[in-house]
């Protein structure tokens, strides 16, 4: 059986109702760098997680403050395909960026999760 490379997290985002809030905690808790980045219709604060792992948080009408994390992907349509297969729900069909292509699924059990495929 030939083994399969696990798609790593590249990308941790925070959806939060209180973006400066959580800025000012997980700058202070954690020790993350942040970057505000004006980008299309509001702000997008990026994080530097460490060890080049970067982030960001965005401010939304999320019902709670929830962590996505982005998993990098060959093909992003086929990983969005797969996910419909098992069931998930397609959340974001797959969405070119300006550095590649999003799209975001729920499980089941409503845990979200995006796959990312960059340029």
């Amino acid at each position: 059986m030939r083994r399969k490379i696990a798609s790593p997290i590249v990308h941790l985002e925070l959806h939060t109702g209180d973006a400066p809030a959580a800025r000012e905690l997980y700058t202070e808790l954690c020790g993350w760098r942040g970057e505000l980045v004006r980008a299309g219709l509001g702000s997008y604060l990026t994080l530097e997680l460490g060890t080049g792992f970067r982030g960001g948080i965005v401010e939304c009408e999320a019902p709670r403050p929830s962590w996505l994390p982005y998993v990098a992907v060959p093909r992003i349509a086929e990983a969005t395909d797969r996910a419909r297969a098992f069931g998930a729900a397609i959340l974001l069909e797959p969405r070119e960026g300006a550095a590649g292509w999003r799209s975001v699924i729920a499980t089941g059990s409503g845990a979200e999760l995006a796959f990312w495929q960059p340029k």
